[in-house]
């Protein structure tokens, strides 16, 4: 299939109202690429919590927008400057977010750990432009990551954020194996992944969690530790000292937007250690005396490097590492994945199966009957 195949017309899920649902209706399919572009053809797109800021207008999108930044997609077409070596038609992609990066920035020409902050960009898959819910999606190819053989399409699509996400706090922690890392928020969405990303690092990992659903996945996931935090901060910092010799977690992860978990991430935090905020609540609140008497830093991470984003594609590869999905085929079961999502209920990541000729590959593989 080329360019010139694709129909003209395509249906997507787009918000074109904030705080409304989804429309689900018919729109003009991409046929124009910029140099640096790739046209996917949608193959397993995956629901993030961020998409629930984007319907309620916290992200700045422009409306109409085509909602999902967690896609994946067969190469259709490529733009006139991506070289073959990097990606031609039938390669199978996990896109990238940022799309046209303006190349001229501090941050651009800095680290390559730097480069998908670069304020000028031109926006982001699914959050400010066009994104994955949708029969074809159109992603930058020096942002995007060709996915190994051995990779199932439902297991790379919420790579493309959650688990790029939490790798990237992951190695912000800069620990050694050995060390233990504690997951606020391990058996959610990033924090399942996280678990298995750190084990597979060869550290010590303690899970903290609310719900019991989410506890159990922790433990599935590979958690050493498991803590239920409804028994209430006091009594949690205490068995996670328990557990590290009276230190604390050599680092901690917050992947929780609870009001007082950034609070508790630091608290459980070893002295002089580190904190790596990577939920997003409106505002982050941490006690005065985890920054001055305990002298806890605090860092922030927004998603990972093209780099870092590949390296973790072949972890996963080689580990064997698979996502906990909850999978719903075609685009108009868009609307029973976020009920369940929003229900509390849901255990991992809801997945939408978007190319029908791999449905019955991802049934098989899920074990999910027709």
């Amino acid at each position: 299939m080329s360019i010139s195949d694709i129909p003209a017309k395509m249906l997507a899920a787009q918000v074109v109202e904030f705080n409304q649902p989804h429309k689900i209706h018919t729109i003009p399919t991409p046929t124009s690429l910029g140099s640096h572009d790739l046209l996917l053809k949608t193959a397993v797109a995956s629901l993030c919590h961020t998409d629930s800021m984007v319907t309620a207008g916290r992200m700045g999108t422009p409306l109409p927008c085509t909602a999902s930044h967690e896609g994946t997609g067969t190469v259709i077409a490529t733009g006139a400057s991506v070289l073959p070596n990097d990606f031609k038609p039938g390669d199978r992609v996990m896109a990238g977010l940022p799309r046209s990066r303006c190349a001229n920035c501090a941050d651009c020409r800095g680290p390559d750990k730097l480069k998908h902050y670069c304020a000028h960009v031109q926006g982001y898959v699914g959050v400010t432009l066009d994104g994955a819910f949708a029969e074809y999606m159109v992603v930058d190819a020096r942002e995007s990551s060709r996915i190994p053989d051995s990779v199932a399409w439902e297991t790379a699509a919420p790579l493309a954020c959650a688990g790029v996400t939490v790798w990237g706090g992951l190695l912000r922690a800069d620990l050694k194996a050995g060390e233990t890392v504690a997951l606020v928020g391990a058996g959610g969405g990033l924090g399942h992944l996280g678990c298995r990303f750190a084990k597979a690092l060869g550290l010590r990992v303690v899970g903290i969690e609310a719900r019991e659903e989410a506890l159990r996945l922790a433990r599935e996931c590979g958690a050493d530790v498991v803590v239920d935090a409804r028994k209430g901060d006091e009594e949690v910092v205490k068995e996670v000292q328990k557990v590290t010799e009276g230190r604390g977690a050599d680092a901690t992860l917050n992947l929780s937007d609870a009001d007082t978990a950034a609070g508790l991430a630091c608290k459980v935090t070893k002295m002089h250690g580190l904190m790596v905020q990577i939920a997003q609540p409106p505002s982050v609140s941490i006690p005065m005396e985890q920054f001055i008497f305990r002298d806890i830093r605090v860092h922030g991470s927004l998603l990972a490097s093209r780099t870092d984003a590949q390296r973790m594609l072949d972890l996963v590869a080689a580990e064997n590492i698979t996502v906990k999905t909850n999978p719903f085929f075609g685009l108009r079961q868009l609307p029973r994945l976020i009920e369940l999502a929003q229900s509390g209920q849901m255990a991992g990541k809801g997945v939408l199966v978007m190319d029908e000729g791999e449905e019955a590959g991802v049934r098989e593989r899920l074990g999910v009957r027709s």
